[in-house]
């Protein structure tokens, strides 16, 4: 990969990183399910009349905006907002192994030796994560759980779908999304229009713009022009950038249990993403 497209590939991922942070800071400003709706809506806003999508898809379109959006961003923020960053981080990322077992179950694919040892590793770095201190209450663990399998779920029907370009998906699934998740905020939550007149914009801004648009952008730039099992792997980064600025930046601790849960977490991760084996000459 040339070193501009090595460039483009880390910037995605520090933006990616430090999204989990400012989450973190957003949604103790914002209640969380208002967070998550502000975003949606300006995704929507600003992608939506610009990506137009065939009648015949929107009902694809519907149903992953309750599984992607719904059910992954909102449950994220939620449970974000009761985690430290770097430890939901790593339970997002669990995410990958719960795809793959949805793709063995659902779509036959075979598992082979390497990405079972992969997904056991995941879920032992997760029972060592269990162990320490560091780990959310069970309500904010199941609820990152959960939007990792949303998430799961989430790519399997993307993959089984209509063919729809990717700003165009991120666009209308938030057009869907926002009426959801802003009922459950009416719901759930209170103090709204206090919350909006206070801070918390920057975090909309950011989440909408940097993490979904800009990011998302230059990454499938990057996969049209390369092989995916070369850009793929960075994202192998961003779980462990975003302990290292939970750290920094948040206080976050960084004991044994967190380094050795996360480690195997990351471990299991490579062994299921990346493709080991002689490189096929180019071209």
């Amino acid at each position: 990969m040339p070193l501009r497209d090595l460039a483009l590939g880390l910037a995605v991922i520090v933006i990616w990183a430090l999204n989990i942070i400012v989450i973190k800071l957003g949604v103790a400003e914002l209640p969380p399910l208002l967070l998550t709706t502000l975003r949606f809506a300006l995704v929507a806003a600003l992608l939506v009349p610009f990506h137009p999508v065939a009648r015949h898809q929107l009902p694809f379109l519907l149903l992953l905006s309750v599984t992607f959006g719904s059910l992954h961003f909102a449950l994220l923020f939620i449970g974000l907002g009761q985690a430290e960053a770097g430890t939901g981080a790593l339970l997002v990322q669990m995410g990958t192994p719960f795809a793959t077992l949805l793709a063995v179950v659902f779509l036959r694919e075979r598992l082979g030796p390497r990405r079972l040892a992969g997904l056991v590793l995941s879920f032992a770095g997760v029972a060592v994560l269990a162990g320490g201190p560091t780990l959310p209450s069970p309500l904010p663990t199941t609820l990152l759980l959960a939007s990792a399998l949303g998430w799961a779920v989430s790519q399997l029907l993307i993959k089984r779908g209509p063919d729809v370009s990717p700003m165009a998906l991120a666009g209308w699934v938030a057009l869907f999304a926002t009426p959801q998740v802003a009922l459950g905020s009416w719901w759930f939550e209170q103090g709204q229009w206090q919350a909006l007149a206070g801070a918390g914009w920057g975090a909309v801004f950011y989440t909408a713009v940097m993490s979904s648009i800009v990011a998302y952008g230059l990454w499938y730039g990057l996969l049209r022009r390369h092989p995916v099992n070369r850009v793929v792997p960075l994202t192998l980064l961003m779980p462990v950038l975003a302990v290292l600025l939970g750290a920094a930046l948040m206080g976050d601790s960084l004991g044994p249990h967190k380094l050795a849960g996360g480690g195997l977490v990351i471990a299991g991760l490579a062994l299921i993403v990346l493709r080991l084996g002689p490189r096929r000459p180019a071209g």
